[in-house]
This record gives structure tokens, C-alpha cells and sequence, in this order.
């Protein structure tokens, strides 16, 4: 457990914020009673325009589209449950502040309690509150002087007009939370989760039950409430994606959206949302940056990544490619794939893997793509493998092969198609009986040279995935697919491809 900070530690974090925000927030003395509240009143009813004076230091770039409209939501329903799950960057706890201090200094709102995963982490997000409400010169100017002798600490503090702020680490009781005739009116959650208790579903209930028992009955029944939760995915279960279905908005939003551009351009370009990522591996950039958690799985711990052996060098090569009914290439759609797969002695190579949510002529591009580099690399035959169960075969007879015959017209370049229409078993089972073994014995190498590939680093993040109960593990069954045909249905003999089913070596 990580040591309570002292007091002087307090302060000495408190004066040091306190100085790098102090900057330069000039007032305009010579205003009138009559015009200050004129501005004032033309400030209030503009909440883009209100931020931005009084709160220059923050308000650097121009808002998204998303942020204005979840603003709109939160200060015009005095009754609102919503979830932010905005990736970093994108200031989640800006905004929240910004949105609260309005509320509270223009009297919509009387009680604040700001929650986190510890005590001292929540008030390390109320001390900007703080910061703002006592030195402030624009609202000082407008609102007059908040502070208040004898009640202003930095977990728990009240303006001089009345107005509670309230510091609780999560599990502590939040009982005295009452501001005179006033319950809690804005109840904050942020960082509520951890990467340490979301690996204990245990743990991740028992936080949930806290907050649902002990948290909103500090509430009135009869006043509105305004409940609002900051925080990202970062597992399949965690207080985010459970608080979320009882809310009257969960808004997703990552750092890029869902055309691959950033969510917002104003202040995060492309050139420096690829720099970070590429800083940083692929799995901490899905949960850090677009809300998609990767799941720790039960079979393979590591991947061994190694120089390959020239792809001619290759006992046998083979392409495998899983094609997926779906053609959609954005969302929760199943990811299409293609692999080039090498053997060489007891060794299976993986040379380049093509993994993404695609649409069919993506993957049609994808799968010519393979064979120009396979015979680039010198292999003279290559088999190109299909995945075709009988659920799928309407598919591939009216949309797949077409498409295929019409690329083959466009380009002048046939592939030598065969389908996998073998019955197979449930896809764990098969990844976990087929690969486990090789990955365990130093048998299963993928390509270094593809290490920083996105697609490379998505067949990575779904192997080590994979687990019963695991819903992404379509890289895997793919490699798994052409592994298969390697060991049972294509070898060498006299450099001369034979096809068939290799005798039964189980006797």
C-alpha cells in the first residue's frame, strides 16, 4: 500500500501547483456595476464563451463537437447520470472542473463530492477547485472572494457563499456530507478504476456496491443530482462499463474517431497522436487511447519474435486467409485477415499477417497483396487458402469469388484459390491444441521485421488474448487454419507440392 503523504508534502504540492497556474488573468477595473453584470449575464448564457474567460490557462484550444454537446447535456438537465469515457488527452477533468465551478458560482448547485480510487488521488483532482476558487482575479472579480476562514482545507473546504467541496477516497464513508439543509448535488467519480483491483472481479463488485449503497443515498430524493463518472475502459469489467448501463449517457470517445481521424484536431494533431503511439505498445495505446482493453488470456504469455529464414528457404509456404461474412470495416464487426505462413524443419515462421476490420474489397487487396510477396520472394507455388465452413458458403459463392474473378480481370494475375471446408472444432480449442505446443517448444517464430506493424501488433494482442472466453481471437484462429494445412495436407518431396492427408500418426 503506497505511504500517506505528510502534511508538509501537502503543501509544498499544493504552493507548487498553486504557482505554475498563477498566470495572468487581467480584469477590467474600469467596468461599471451596471456593465460588469451585463457581461456577466451574456457570459452565463454562453457556456463555451464563460469558460473561456474565466478560465484561460485551460481553454487553449477551440472544443470538439463532442465536448460542447456533452456540456449541453450536463448544465441544461439539473437531473443527469453520464458516463465520460474519453481517452487521455481530451480533457475529461478540465472540462468536468469548468463545468462544476459554473454551476456551483452561478447557484445551480450547493454540494460537490469528488470521488477516486484513493484519498489522497482525490484530492489531488479537487486542489485545482481550490486553486481556482481563491485565486482566480476574473472570478474573484465577478463572484467575489470564495475563501472562507476556518473551512478550507485541501480535502474539504466551503466557499464563503456556501457552496461544500468534499474530498473521499474510495471505501471511505461519506457520511457528514451534508451541507447544512443541502445533501450532495454533484456527485464526481474520477480514476475510479485501477489496472490492480480490475484483475479481481471481486474487488471491482465490491467498489460498485459501495458506490450504489453508500455513495448515492448521500443524495436527496427529492433534488436533482448531477452524476458524473470520468473514466476509460480498461477492462472488459470494470466500474466504468457497469455504472455505465444504468446511465442516461455513456459517452465513448476516443483519440481518433471512427474514420481514423482525431476526435479533436484543435489540439491533437495526426502527427503527434502517431508519435505517442508509436512510443508506446499497441495493447497500453487500446486501452489508454480507444477504450478497448486487451484481455490478459490463458495460453500464450509470450510470443517469440526472431529473424526468418529466407521465405524460398521454406520447406513449404502457405497463405491462409479467413475472409468473414461481415463488410463492415468499422465497429464491433469480426477482423478479416490473411497470413503467410513458412515451415522449415520442426518451425513455423509467420512472415507478414494482414489483420483488420475491412470491408470484402479490402480483403480481396489484402489476399493479392500476399501472393505478390510470396512470389516476390522467390516461391515459385504457393496454395491460397480460403476458410469456407458450410455457414459460410453462400457467401463465398455469390460475393467472395466474384470479387476475386473481377481482381483477377482487373489486374491480369490469377490466385490459386483452394477452400478450407474442413469441420472444425470450437476455435479455442483448436488454437490451444494446435499452437499452444509449438509456442511452448520455441517452434512458433513471428517475423521481427514486423514487430511494429499495426497488423502484426493486433495478431500479438489477440495471442496472448486468447482464452475461453475471449470474444477477438480471429489472428489466431487464422494462423491456427494455416498451421493445420502445413501439418496435414501439404509437403515437399523433390521441391514438387503433394496435396492430400498425411497417414494417421495417431497409432
Amino acid at each position: 500500500m503506497a505511504k500517506k503523504k505528510t502534511d508538509r508534502q501537502w503543501l509544498a504540492e499544493w504552493q507548487s501547483f498553486k504557482d505554475n497556474h498563477l498566470k495572468g488573468s487581467p480584469v477590467d477595473f474600469s467596468e461599471t456595476p451596471s456593465e460588469k453584470e451585463k457581461r456577466k449575464k451574456r457570459l452565463e448564457a454562453n457556456y463555451e464563451e464563460w469558460f473561456k474567460y474565466y478560465f484561460p490557462k485551460y481553454y487553449k484550444s477551440e472544443p470538439a463537437p463532442f465536448h460542447i454537446a456533452s456540456t449541453k447535456r450536463i448544465l441544461s438537465n439539473p437531473e443527469w447520470y453520464e458516463v465520460r469515457s474519453w481517452s487521455r488527452e481530451l480533457a475529461k477533468s478540465t472540462r468536468t472542473m469548468m463545468e462544476v465551478l459554473f454551476l456551483t458560482l452561478t447557484g445551480k448547485k450547493k454540494n460537490v463530492v469528488l470521488v477516486s480510487n484513493s484519498f489522497d488521488n482525490a484530492q489531488r483532482l479537487l486542489l485545482p477547485y481550490k486553486i481556482e476558487l481563491e485565486s482566480n482575479d476574473r472570478i474573484i472579480n465577478d463572484y467575489g472572494f470564495q475563501a472562507k476562514i476556518g473551512k478550507w482545507e485541501s480535502h474539504e473546504f466551503v466557499t464563503k457563499y456556501g457552496v461544500s467541496f468534499r474530498a473521499l477516497g474510495k471505501g471511505q464513508s461519506p457520511r457528514g456530507t451534508r451541507n447544512e439543509d443541502f445533501r450532495v448535488d454533484i456527485l464526481l467519480l474520477d480514476d475510479f478504476d485501477t489496472d490492480e483491483e480490475c484483475r479481481n472481479p471481486d474487488r471491482v463488485t465490491e467498489g460498485i456496491k459501495w458506490v450504489e449503497k453508500a455513495l448515492i443515498p448521500t443524495r436527496s430524493i427529492s433534488s436533482p443530482l448531477l452524476f458524473l463518472v470520468c473514466g476509460n475502459i480498461i477492462a472488459p469489467f470494470c466500474t466504468v462499463t457497469e455504472l455505465a448501463k444504468k446511465a442516461d449517457k455513456h459517452d465513448i470517445i476516443n483519440i481518433r474517431d471512427k474514420n481514423g481521424k482525431s476526435s479533436w484536431p484543435q489540439k491533437n494533431s495526426e502527427e503527434h497522436i502517431d508519435r505517442v503511439l508509436s512510443q508506446i505498445s499497441y495493447n497500453s495505446a487500446q486501452q489508454e487511447y480507444f477504450n478497448n482493453p486487451v484481455i490478459e488470456g490463458t495460453v500464450f504469455k509470450e510470443i517469440y519474435y526472431d529473424k526468418v529464414p529466407k521465405l524460398k528457404d521454406c520447406d513449404s509456404v502457405v497463405i491462409y486467409s479467413d475472409p468473414a461474412t461481415s463488410n463492415k470495416d468499422k465497429g464491433k464487426a469480426s477482423t478479416k485477415g490473411v497470413i503467410v505462413i513458412g515451415k522449415k524443419g520442426l518451425k513455423y515462421y509467420v512472415y507478414r499477417v494482414w489483420l483488420d476490420t475491412m470491408g470484402n474489397s479490402k480483403f480481396i487487396d489484402c489476399l493479392f497483396e500476399a501472393y505478390q510477396y510470396v512470389i516476390s520472394e522467390g516461391v515459385d507455388v504457393c496454395k491460397v487458402y480460403v476458410e469456407n465452413n458450410s455457414l459460410q458458403d453462400p457467401f463465398y459463392e455469390q460475393v467472395l469469388y466474384p470479387l476475386i474473378r473481377q481482381k483477377a480481370n482487373d489486374t491480369g494475375k490469377a490466385l490459386p484459390i483452394t477452400p478450407d471446408t474442413r469441420r472444425k472444432a470450437e476455435k479455442y480449442f483448436r488454437i490451444e491444441g494446435t499452437l499452444e505446443p509449438l509456442n511452448r517448444l520455441g517452434n512458433l517464430i513471428f517475423n521481427e521485421k514486423e514487430k511494429k506493424n499495426p497488423n502484426m501488433q493486433r495478431m500479438e494482442s489477440q495471442m496472448l488474448g486468447v482464452s475461453e472466453k475471449a470474444k477477438m481471437m480471429d489472428g489466431p484462429d487464422m494462423l491456427e487454419g494455416g498451421v493445420w494445412i502445413l501439418q496435414n495436407r501439404s509437403f515437399t518431396y523433390n521441391n514438387d507440392w503433394r496435396s492430400g492427408t498425411r497417414a494417421s500418426r495417431k497409432y
